[in-house]
């Protein structure tokens, strides 16, 4: 069994790059093992398991197994985050709330919105991404716009694993649906402060990369024929 906490993860997914997000905020070191969800290999008997909803990313924790990628960010925020990176997910129940509904907001509303416009494209051949799916997607920029209005961050003035998760999917998001800077003026800084931290270029942006050129690269195909 590995001594560090084991991550079951594929770079290109928003969720798995949340928790590589966060783990690097904590100076956490993960073994990190791919899954390569095309090839079927999170339908495996060893990886149900695991997690029988078969999704990634999945921790285990030297024999405690948590799935979801903001569960996991909350198990290692508390598990992990002492001291100063205490802020990461606090421990005040009025702060910790607003942080879990900026999580719920998330997996809610914003990364599924983006499934819906990229997972056609990788696993049932669309060659087009409706126009609709598109601006449905860009609504969901105007809760995190208000969500800013009290400070840098999306629940004030410290960065926590809700900034950490929201930034894996609005990265993703921008990629296909372009943020309008007269409409969203606070998101777009939020964007740039969030893509200023020393950890994000590896753990980010390395993976949304791989996403969008696999999708745009199938789309471009595909409109040529």
């Amino acid at each position: 069994m590995s001594s560090k906490p084991v991550l079951y993860y594929a770079p290109r997914s928003p969720p798995c790059r949340a928790v590589l997000l966060t783990a690097a905020a904590l100076d956490l070191e993960l073994d990190l093992r791919l899954v390569n969800v095309k090839a079927g290999e999170h339908l495996s008997a060893e990886f149900l398991k695991l997690n029988p909803q078969h999704t990634i990313p999945v921790l285990d924790d030297n024999g405690t197994v948590v799935s979801d990628s903001h569960i996991i960010c909350s198990y290692l925020a508390d598990k992990y985050g002492s001291g100063a990176k205490e802020s990461l997910y606090p421990k005040d129940p009025a702060q910790r709330r607003l942080v879990d509904a900026r999580l719920y907001y998330d997996c809610g509303h914003l990364f599924p919105r983006i499934r819906f416009v990229v997972e056609p494209v990788i696993y049932f051949g669309v060659g087009e991404v409706p126009e609709d799916r598109v601006t449905y997607l860009q609504k969901a920029y105007d809760g995190l716009e208000h969500c800013l209005a009290n400070g840098p961050f999306l629940t004030g003035d410290q960065l926590t694993i809700a900034d950490l998760c929201c930034i894996a999917s609005v990265s993703t998001a921008e990629a296909f649906a372009p943020i309008e800077t007269d409409k969203f003026p606070k998101l777009v800084e939020w964007v740039k402060r969030l893509q200023a931290l020393p950890y994000y270029q590896k753990n980010n942006q390395e993976g949304l990369d791989m996403l969008v050129g696999l999708v745009k690269g199938l789309l471009a195909e595909r409109q040529q024929k």
